[in-house]
C-alpha cells in the first residue's frame, strides 16, 4: 500500500519547476493531487501524465494573489476529493536586485506571492484540515530565508517571512494535530531565474549557476520524505544546498 493513499494534496505553483515534480512525487505515493497555477495550459499535461500512469489529479486554475481564487482552490479541492490533507504552498517569484534600483513593482509582486499567497491558501486549508482533525502545511521558503546578501535583500524579506509565519502556525496548530514543515532549497533548476531582470543581480547569480545544482525532484522527494512521516513525526525545517553550494 502507497503511504499515501486515501491522502488530498494541493499544491500551488504546480505547473513547472518542484510543484510539479511534487505533484507527481505525492500521486506516486497514492495522493490524489490537485494541481493549480495560472498556467492552465501546462496543469492538463500534468495532469494526464499522473491520470495515465494510475494517479488521480485535477487541475485549477488559480492565481493565489487573489484571496478569493485561494480560498476557492482549496474548496473545489474539498468538494472533488473530501478532504485536504496536505497543502504545499510553492508558489513564488524570485526577482533579485539592489535595494536601491526601486524596482517596487517586484517587491509588490514578491510580497504577494511569497508571503499573501501563501498566507491566503493556508487560511482556508488550515479550517478544513481543523475539522478533519488533521493535515499538513509545507511552505517552501529558501537558504535565502536564512541569509540575506548583496540584491537578494527584498527577496530574502519574502522568505524570512514565510519561515516567521511557519513557526507561529507550527505552535498555533500544534493542539489541532496540523504539522508546518519549512523546506528551504538552495539553488535549483527550476525557472526561478528567468524573473529576474537586474542584469547586475542576473551576473551574481551566474557562478552559483553554474555547479551542479539541485533538480526539482530532489526537493520532491524531501517533500514526500515530510509528508509520508507518522503522525508523531513533525519535521519542521529541511535546508538543502547543492553539495557545491558554499552558502
Amino acid at each position: 500500500m502507497a503511504k499515501l493513499d486515501g491522502k488530498v494534496a494541493v499544491i500551488t505553483g504546480a505547473s513547472s519547476g518542484i510543484g510539479e515534480a511534487t505533484a507527481e512525487a505525492l500521486a506516486a505515493e497514492g495522493a490524489s493531487v490537485v494541481v493549480a497555477a495560472r498556467r492552465e495550459d501546462r496543469l492538463s499535461g500534468l495532469v494526464e501524465r499522473i491520470n495515465g500512469n494510475g494517479g488521480k489529479a485535477l487541475s485549477v486554475a488559480a492565481d493565489v494573489t487573489d484571496e478569493g481564487q485561494a480560498h476557492e482552490l482549496v474548496r473545489r479541492a474539498k468538494s472533488e476529493f473530501g478532504r485536504v490533507d496536505i497543502l504545499v504552498n510553492n508558489a513564488g517569484v524570485m526577482q533579485l536586485s539592489a535595494v536601491e534600483k526601486g524596482l517596487s513593482d517586484e517587491w509588490r509582486r514578491m510580497f504577494d506571492v511569497n508571503v499573501l499567497g501563501l498566507l491566503y491558501a493556508t487560511d482556508a486549508a488550515v479550517q478544513v484540515m481543523k475539522e478533519q482533525g488533521s493535515g499538513h502545511l509545507v511552505n517552501i521558503s529558501s537558504v535565502a530565508g536564512r541569509r540575506s546578501r548583496a540584491t537578494t535583500g527584498v527577496y530574502s524579506g519574502t522568505k524570512f517571512a514565510v519561515n516567521a509565519i511557519s513557526e507561529a502556525l507550527r505552535q498555533e496548530l500544534l493542539e489541532d494535530n496540523i504539522r508546518v514543515t519549512i523546506v528551504e532549497p538552495g539553488a535549483v533548476a527550476t525557472e526561478l531565474a528567468t524573473h529576474i531582470t537586474d542584469e547586475d543581480a542576473k551576473e551574481n547569480l551566474s557562478g552559483l549557476l553554474s555547479l551542479d545544482i539541485l533538480q526539482a525532484e530532489d526537493i520532491a522527494n524531501a517533500i514526500a520524505y515530510c509528508v509520508t512521516q507518522p503522525e508523531r513525526v513533525s519535521v519542521n525545517e529541511i535546508l538543502i544546498r547543492p553539495t557545491q553550494q558554499p552558502n
